[in-house]
């Protein structure tokens, strides 16, 4: 399962509390909003309550991947779609081909909830300007067997401690064990590396492979392999793998590194070729409303970015720790530098 597929099954919205609270830009009757976003996002409860208060119909499109969606937007400009949400790594691409307009915040007036860490993220300002609205985000974060550690590892160098060998498995995601790496290693720009950054931190991933029993692909496949025994660090996918894992006897815990962790962001976006632009912003708005922030929290166990308790009540009081998916120099370089890593033999 990824993390797409565990959001889709889990958000469940209640339709009550939602239309008591949200939603309440002006009537806009006869008006279409075309979205594209992924499952879980776009909750019949919302739209139904969204369409009552605007007097508007939502058109909704989903996606399976960033990739699908930056091919759908190229395909019309923008034209075909008014609100788009998207993770941050991809703005830069999106921002490029001028397929996104900037967010007016003064159109958005519930963006005064937005929490500190979300008010000034650096991957959607381009000109100075907000291109997108942070809406909902998670970290990579390091689980650990309670078992063998009585108080938590405060740094990702346990994952190279030879004294786990073969008790350790890793995600099989050649983009996040680089920045992961190299955040250890300290380098200030995980996202821009040199070619001499790049030779460390592949050095670096070629020690760690010794001590890897397995790398892992989907929630599902890390969770099955930790919870047979005989593992005690999982370089995780995120937050919901600790409650999967307890769920089905593993007693572990889940920590941020003392060098930071890989944090991701979905955010909600307007098309540069929105037929509405009023409509459009009335949704991101909507989407700001602290009880919808509420519900992503307690049905997905994901952070919000609006409601601060939300996210204590479910341990998520990490956010200003966490290092921001931004598009990296040359993603093709990173995947076939993680597929040497990976061919390359164990030395004994």
């Amino acid at each position: 399962m990824k993390r797409r597929e565990f959001l889709s099954l889990t958000t469940t919205i209640a339709a009550g509390a939602l239309a008591s609270s949200a939603f309440k830009p002006a009537k806009a009757a006869g008006k279409e909003l075309r979205i594209l976003t992924w499952e879980g996002y776009a909750d019949d409860q919302w739209v139904k309550a969204f369409q009552e208060k605007t007097g508007s119909t939502v058109s909704i499109s989903y996606t399976g991947s960033v990739d699908e969606i930056f091919a759908k937007m190229t395909a019309s400009g923008g034209a075909d779609f008014d609100v788009i949400a998207i993770e941050t790594s991809s703005y830069k691409r999106l921002t490029q081909e001028k397929l996104l307009q900037p967010v007016d915040l003064a159109k958005v007036p519930q963006s005064s909830n937005l929490l500190p860490a979300f008010r000034s993220v650096s991957a959607i300002i381009f000109d100075g300007k907000p291109y997108a609205v942070p809406f909902a985000w998670g970290s990579i974060p390091l689980i650990y067997s309670t078992d063998t550690f009585k108080t938590a590892p405060d740094s990702w160098s346990v994952l190279w401690d030879k004294k786990y060998k073969g008790r350790i498995i890793v995600m099989d995601d050649a983009n996040n064990a680089i920045v992961t790496t190299a955040l250890l290693l300290g380098i200030k720009d995980p996202f821009n590396l040199t070619t001499d950054q790049f030779s460390q931190v592949k050095a670096k991933l070629l020690e760690q492979k010794a001590n890897v029993a397995s790398y892992y692909a989907g929630f599902d496949d890390g969770v099955s392999i930790f919870a047979q025994g005989g593992i005690d660090l999982m370089m995780s996918m995120g937050e919901p793998q600790a409650p999967m894992l307890r769920s089905r006897g593993a007693n572990v815990g889940l920590t941020i590194p003392k060098e930071g962790a890989i944090g991701w962001i979905d955010c909600w976006a307007i098309s540069a070729k929105a037929r509405d632009t009023d409509l459009a912003h009335a949704w991101v708005d909507a989407m700001l409303e602290k009880a919808v922030g509420t519900y992503i929290s307690e049905k997905t166990g994901y952070g919000n970015t609006t409601n601060g308790d939300a996210n204590e009540k479910i341990g998520l009081t990490y956010s200003d720790r966490l290092v921001f998916l931004q598009a990296p120099e040359d993603f093709g370089r990173r995947i076939e530098l993680w597929n040497e890593i990976k061919a390359t033999p164990v030395q004994q």
